[in-house]
């Protein structure tokens, strides 16, 4: 099993103290939410809002760690992807004492990477320099000179790479396919226009969207060629939970008072 811990940005314009202003998105107030979510489905296993920091409190040092250990608490026997964000020596080997494995970007200026990783410019477009470990693998890759991406493993042991042109390492093609489950939840938000104004509603959207990404988990072909699948699942959902009390309502129980009228 892969989870991917990424960070959600989910429109709101309620009144609360911790919701972020991005000017570049389309709705331009919304909360940061920290997410683990399954790769295969893009449910989301664990959700956690953040609240940002104290007023005149110093920068967290070490928040992304904290982050991935607490959003994969109780969690064993998978495998954990996750930005540079999040990736560090430190969080590989503590994920390890709970046999969890990681894959993810790194950045460069981590002093655990040694310095012949970093180097490159002398080094050849789609190469690819491994550093090993007892228990971690890095790599870095070049995609084209003057540019390398740097990743950090504790699932992968061996200098594999694919067998494609660019020859990319098998690590970044696990990456590239974990990556973007999250995401995923992403684009399913934006095809909601609706946009939550206090904790009900956004709760009711969190609920409406994960039954639909469960129903879809257990039958992928429902209305597949249809570009609006979640409306028309969101239409059958209200459907089917208020036809039963049309249907009672319709036909009206008539007490013996009434009986006596007629």
């Amino acid at each position: 099993m892969c989870v991917c811990v990424d960070e959600q940005l989910v429109p709101f314009r309620g009144r609360c103290k911790f919701r972020q202003y991005i000017p570049s998105k389309p709705a331009k107030y919304r909360l940061k939410i920290w997410v683990t979510a399954d790769v295969e489905t893009s449910y989301a296993w664990k959700c956690q809002i953040y609240t940002g920091k104290a007023a005149g409190s110093a920068a967290k040092v070490g928040q992304g760690k904290r982050v991935v250990l607490e959003m994969t608490e109780g969690l064993q026997g998978i495998t954990v992807t996750c930005d540079h964000f999040f990736t560090s020596y430190a969080l590989v080997q503590e994920l390890l004492k709970r046999k969890v494995a990681l894959v993810g970007t790194i950045r460069r200026n981590k002093p655990e990477l040694p310095s012949k990783l970093l180097q490159v410019r002398q080094r050849a477009a789609l190469s690819s320099l491994f550093g090993f470990t007892k228990n971690t693998t890095a790599v870095s890759y070049i995609p084209k000179r003057g540019r390398n991406v740097l990743l950090l493993s504790s699932k992968h042991r061996d200098p594999a790479v694919t067998e494609e042109e660019k020859r990319k390492p098998v690590i970044i093609a696990d990456y590239n396919h974990c990556k973007g489950a999250v995401d995923n939840l992403d684009k399913l938000q934006e095809d909601d226009p609706s946009v939550a104004t206090g904790p009900l509603p956004q709760h009711d959207r969190c609920l409406c969207l994960h039954a639909f990404v469960l129903f879809t988990a257990v039958d992928p072909s429902w209305k597949q060629a249809k570009s609006f699948r979640r409306r028309l699942f969101l239409e059958e959902l209200g459907r089917s939970l208020v036809s039963a009390k049309i249907m009672r309502r319709k036909h009206p129980p008539r007490t013996p008072a009434a009986v006596t009228i007629v």
